[in-house]
């Protein structure tokens, strides 16, 4: 039977909405996201298509993760998506956590290489990249899985040539992929032309665009510096700037006495540069807008009305 996913990416009146959510790491934080009247109760009253939630690259949070997707399943108006990575992963303990999923109701999965944990040249495990991943998954478990796979529209850091990766993109889908979940990325129009590159390399799967809604300076440059790589346009840095909190935006008590007002006055104009953005990405046909809803519903609740999704 084919995913309900699937059948609703060809639906072209409006892209399919997705949240990604992660499992946090105590039991208040279980009960704000999973616990009645929680966020993932209110994320599913906005008819999202899917769900996912991650984990730690290195496998920790796993058992949470596995509680998060079943509480997703449970509501059963929604598809819950597991993240799943290969760090330090054989074979046999790929086949048993998958079957493990496969026999909570999780039928869907984002299938990743995964960070290198510090100090690591490689994934010390059976699956040197996430195509070889694809592959096994997909001779493995055939069309039980519904697979996604990552798209890089700025490029993976460790890549030295960008055609390089959509050209690993093209691989993922003869592997056996059937959509695509692209990094976060701010930058719309590096986007368009990453998304005219794919389709002319023959890559014709669905796009789910990951979209961070601008909330907090210093959340943007942690992401996007961090492990990402990602560019800050001229737009969003400009944002950045006339809402600067000194002596920087990372001081947990800044002594910049209008630093209140600067917080408010960010995240307001970070709502409004994310509806650009998605409206951006609505114009160029993406299939899906997939907003990192960093376990809260505020943002994602004010966006998603406002934008039409």
């Amino acid at each position: 039977m084919e995913s309900p996913l699937l059948k609703r990416y060809r639906d072209r009146s409006k892209p399919a909405l997705s949240f990604e959510v992660f499992p946090p790491k105590t039991e208040k934080g279980m009960e704000t996201l999973c616990g009645k009247g929680g966020v993932i109760e209110q994320m599913v009253g906005l008819q999202p298509v899917y769900i996912s939630c991650t984990y730690g690259a290195d496998g920790s949070n796993i058992g949470r993760n596995l509680e998060v997707l079943t509480n997703i399943r449970e509501t059963e108006a929604t598809v819950p998506v597991t993240h799943f990575t290969c760090i330090g992963a054989t074979e046999e303990s790929v086949e048993e956590r998958v079957s493990g999923y496969l026999a909570a109701g999780v039928d869907h999965m984002l299938a990743l290489r995964g960070d290198l944990p510090v100090g690591w040249s490689d994934t010390h495990g059976d699956f040197r990249y996430a195509v070889e991943l694809i592959a096994y998954l997909r001779k493995r478990f055939g069309s039980r899985l519904t697979i996604a796979c990552s798209g890089m529209p700025e490029s993976h850091i460790e890549t030295a040539d960008p055609e390089d990766d959509i050209r690993h993109l093209k691989e993922k889908q003869d592997a056996g992929a059937d959509f695509i979940m692209t990094q976060l990325t701010w930058d719309m129009d590096n986007f368009a032309r990453w998304l005219d590159k794919i389709r002319a390399a023959g890559v014709t799967l669905p796009v789910d665009v990951g979209v961070m809604p601008v909330l907090d300076a210093a959340d943007v440059l942690r992401m996007s510096l961090s492990r990402n790589g990602c560019a800050i346009p001229a737009e969003l840095a400009r944002l950045i700037s006339k809402y600067w909190v000194f002596p920087t935006p990372f001081e947990k008590d800044p002594p910049d006495r209008e630093a209140a007002v600067k917080l408010r006055d960010f995240r307001e104009a970070g709502i409004e540069y994310t509806l650009r953005q998605i409206e951006a990405y609505r114009a160029l046909g993406v299939e899906g807008i997939h907003l990192y809803a960093l376990n809260r519903f505020d943002a994602v609740g004010q966006i998603v009305p406002t934008a039409g999704l």
